[in-house]
């Protein structure tokens, strides 16, 4: 149990930025029974007591003063200051909650989860495909499959948000953290190329190749100037075909089946040659999932399902796969050059 509080006493919660993620932290926060949102910070004055008065919450300029009064936090600033900000709150005795990626460097990050470690603090990672609902069916559906290989795309048309990060820190690091929760084994081979097509001064496009010691290939495909936006994952299976659609929460499942149906004399009326299953999934909200779990996690002690090791080794491979693709080379797992990126155990679930 933990030593803050009893069952019946609400967790107080604050959220540090309130812009485009930040504000439905505040908002479902708010919704949820047993936590109080205490208040919010942002460095924008107005944004942030907007965001305040519509949750009658206080508005604190400095997010510094807020610590005091809150038990956890959900930080959802720009990537240059989750480390500032993160290591800031767990020194203070704080539980948090950081947007992904976890920090913008490895040391960082590895900084970061040291520290909550030392303060006895929880840090949860917002990889909010964990909770989504197609992602969850996915993995149920995948232990009584043999895998053989994964698809991931995940598509975007141009914004202004998240535009001080490539593409595969703002949107593949989702599917790389799916990617190492689906599947336990070393990673031996990454390969990667992208593109800037903006002048963000990052990379806007990249694909990636990647293969574990088991045999599984991986392609991940991520963009941040495609017009049609998606989010899929296909699974090839040594049985099936199984395609989840994150967007319209929709899971189908292709298996091959052959059934001919003859008449007494031999003739064919018709030919089954495969069978669809379509698996149905709930409507909750993945970041209401998420917040419930990181606030349950604060309630009971236990350590978070996406945590600071698990987000560590998604940073380490996002590194790895930015870095192929500027270097336009192939990473295999006995290049000595590339060993302070990464490790073999890295890889290891």
């Amino acid at each position: 149990m933990n030593p803050y509080h009893s069952q019946q006493h609400p967790i107080r919660v604050g959220v540090i930025g309130v812009g485009n993620m930040g504000q439905h932290h505040a908002r479902v926060l708010n919704l949820i029974k047993d936590v109080e949102l205490v208040g919010v910070s942002d460095v924008n004055a107005d944004r942030g007591q907007d965001t305040a008065n519509k949750h009658r919450v206080k508005f604190f300029a400095d997010y510094r003063e807020m610590l005091p009064l809150v038990e956890a936090v959900c930080i959802a600033v720009p990537t240059r200051l989750h480390y500032e900000v993160g290591i800031t709150c767990l020194k203070a005795g704080v539980n948090v909650l950081i947007e992904k990626p976890i920090a913008a460097t490895i040391a960082e990050a590895e900084s970061l989860v040291r520290t909550a470690t030392e303060c006895n603090r929880i840090l949860q990672v917002g990889h909010i495909e964990r909770f989504n609902p197609a992602f969850q069916e996915l993995s149920k559906v995948l232990k009584h499959e043999t895998l053989l290989a994964i698809e991931a795309h995940r598509m975007s048309p141009y914004s202004q948000r998240a535009n001080d990060v490539s593409v595969v820190f703002d949107l593949m690091i989702h599917d790389i953290d799916l990617l190492l929760e689906l599947v336990s084994s070393p990673i031996i081979r990454v390969n990667a190329n992208g593109n800037q097509v903006s002048n963000s001064g990052y990379l806007d496009y990249v694909t990636s190749t990647i293969e574990f010691e088991n045999g599984v290939i991986a392609t991940l495909t991520a963009s941040k100037v495609t017009h049609r936006k998606q989010r899929r994952i296909v699974a090839h299976c040594k049985n099936s075909l199984t395609e989840s659609d994150f967007l319209n929460n929709e899971i189908l499942i292709h298996r091959q089946t052959t059934a001919d149906y003859k008449t007494e004399y031999g003739q064919i009326l018709y030919r089954q040659d495969g069978l669809i299953e379509k698996v149905y999934t709930s409507n909750i909200e993945p970041l209401n999932a998420e917040l419930e779990h990181f606030v349950g996690c604060v309630r009971g002690g236990q350590q978070p399902s996406v945590g600071g090791e698990q987000a560590l080794k998604t940073l380490r491979l996002a590194s790895l796969i930015e870095q192929t693709a500027l270097d336009d080379r192939v990473w295999q797992s006995c290049d000595v050059n590339l060993r302070e990126v990464v490790t073999a155990s890295s890889w290891k679930n």
